[in-house]
């Protein structure tokens, strides 16, 4: 905020020369204020047209008006360089600059002379005012860089600005090795550099302000899904403990029921089985009895077979209804049906669960512009082994494929392309991810990002990377390119100059890119959609060509 107050200051009380607060102001005849210094500086370099103008306003003076310091401004002055000095940061501070002509203690020294080629203190100054040998000399403040200022070629003060060449030049150079370039004197010049300077500077400043401000909300945005998402795992905690000892009753209800059942057919079993046993007993007695009869004398079998003849009543066993074995299979059945049913209304449920949680805003990051950033994101991947058509040959740890006229022995697998000559990669991406390949063939090759759950048997276009909406597809020939996805081809007007090509994923900003990798990032297409499934980088390998991950 204070340096913004002195900015405001500046655009007040500043010098349209240096842009800096006045100093010494002085007041000439078409109103303007100007630094004493700046403006003789400037009128010292028109000396010898003998016209002297504004280098605000433009107004022409002859003769060369007399200058003399506004009081009353450089009062106001005073008051606000020691304001402004008291507000600049310790970092800014100029180291001390002492007097060249002082001997032993040295002075602090207020001015530097161009001509002179030194610096001098408030007393050692004063011949450059009151002596007319001096007159012509320029006093800038003071400075250690005095021999900057001068011409390396001719040792003369650096008093002109080449506008073609973008130099400061003597007038030896003026006149020689830059005749007939634009030029104006360094310090119009200076004053113009200022001012796109001071609208530099403003612009960063701003931009400061907007990136502070913009910070801010993130981190406030940050810290309120943190809180928000610890707040949601413990509600989701909380509520799936109690379904999960809701679950765990209704289990020990259903084998309390099931145990109860054992117990009532096994108790109601054993009683019958005991009936039986003494009804089997008094049988096994009176057949003993009746075999022992069948061997004593007529007259004894006589007189006994009447008494013997009648069998003893039996349980009436058949009103139980009880199997040979103890069934509860309709039980199981039923609790395999509940099962199925709870996993299917859960399924239903979490995906309203996941679209919720999907719908919370976070602002995208940008996209990456230079090679070293999209590095940042760099993933390895592997070619899948069990994906790759019979006809596509693997190798160099499943970073390499190349197409083979024989057939490979690969086991049967449901992952296998099983017509088109097509592999993925076994990993899948996630985020944001960038990965590069090199290829290779007069075939061309296609690279491409696919859905797991894409169809791998027969030539139906089920099958084929970019013409479904499971995947998307870019067609690298050695004279052009193109992009598919499902019935939409788009080619793209590159030629390509490079065989090595990066594609950059921002699965959660729905961003699919691919770029011609050389010492620049080219881009050929970009796609932005919505992925609603994890991707697999997958490439289409003709014959006679190869990638390499």
């Amino acid at each position: 905020m204070a340096e913004t107050n002195i900015l405001g200051l500046q655009d007040q009380f500043g010098c349209p020369i240096c842009l800096d607060l006045l100093k010494d102001p002085v007041t000439i005849l078409c109103g303007h204020t100007f630094c004493m210094v700046c403006i003789n500086g400037c009128w010292d370099q028109e000396d010898q047209k003998g016209v002297y103008s504004c280098p605000q306003c433009r107004q022409t003076f002859t003769p060369r008006p007399v200058v003399s310091k506004n009081a009353v401004l450089a009062e106001v002055m005073e008051k606000l360089m020691i304001e402004h000095q008291a507000r600049r940061p310790a970092h800014c501070s100029t180291v001390t600059e002492e007097c060249d002509i002082c001997t032993g203690k040295k002075s602090k020294a207020i001015k530097s002379c161009l001509v002179c080629l030194a610096s001098f203190c408030e007393t050692h100054l004063q011949p450059h005012y009151e002596s007319p040998a001096f007159k012509k000399h320029k006093l800038v403040e003071a400075s250690r860089r005095l021999q900057e200022q001068i011409c390396s070629q001719h040792d003369k003060l650096l008093e002109v600005y080449c506008c073609n060449d973008q130099q400061c030049i003597c007038m030896l150079c003026m006149l020689h090795e830059h005749k007939g370039h634009d030029t104006v004197s360094a310090a119009e010049a200076s004053a113009e550099k200022k001012k796109q300077l001071l609208k530099t500077q403003r612009k960063c400043q701003q931009r400061i302000l907007d990136r502070e401000k913009e910070h801010q909300e993130l981190s406030e945005a940050v810290e309120f899904y943190e809180r928000s998402a610890q707040k949601a795992v413990q509600e989701s905690e909380r509520i799936f403990t109690e379904l999960i000892r809701s679950i765990e009753r209704r289990r020990c209800e259903v084998t309390a029921l099931i145990r109860a059942q054992e117990k009532a057919a096994v108790s109601r079993a054993e009683e019958v089985m005991k009936q039986l046993e003494q009804e089997i007993a008094e049988m096994k007695r009176r057949d003993s009895e009746l075999e022992e009869l069948s061997h004593t004398d007529p007259i004894h079998f006589l007189q006994s077979f009447r008494s013997l003849l009648d069998i003893p009543g039996s349980a009436d066993v058949h009103s139980i209804e009880l199997s040979p074995f103890l069934s509860l299979e309709d039980v199981t059945a039923f609790v395999s049906q509940l099962r199925d049913k709870v996993e299917k209304f859960c399924c239903q449920e979490f995906r309203m669960v996941s679209n919720a949680v999907k719908e919370i805003q976070i602002i995208p990051l940008p996209e990456p512009k230079s090679r070293e950033e999209f590095l940042q994101y760099s993933c390895q991947f592997t070619l899948d082994p069990d994906t790759v058509n019979k006809h596509l040959c693997l190798s160099e740890r499943n970073t390499v494929v190349t197409c083979s006229e024989t057939p490979q022995s690969y086991s049967v697998h449901p992952d296998r392309f099983d017509y088109y000559l097509q592999v993925l990669c076994t990993e899948s991406v996630c985020g944001r991810c960038y990965w590069e390949l090199e290829w290779s063939g007069h075939h061309g090759v296609s690279i491409a990002v696919s859905y797991k759950n894409i169809s791998r048997k027969g030539k139906g276009t089920e099958c084929l990377f970019g013409r479904n909406d499971q995947s998307w597809r870019l067609f690298c020939y050695p004279s052009c390119y193109s992009f598919r996805h499902i019935k939409k081809e788009i080619k793209i007007p590159v030629m390509p100059s490079s065989s090595r090509i990066g594609v950059y994923v921002d699965h959660r900003a729905g961003t699919l890119s691919f770029y011609s990798v050389s010492d620049t990032m080219k881009l050929l297409h970009r796609v932005h959609t919505t992925f609603t499934q994890p991707l697999y980088p997958g490439f289409v390998v003709c014959k006679g060509s190869a990638i390499k991950l």
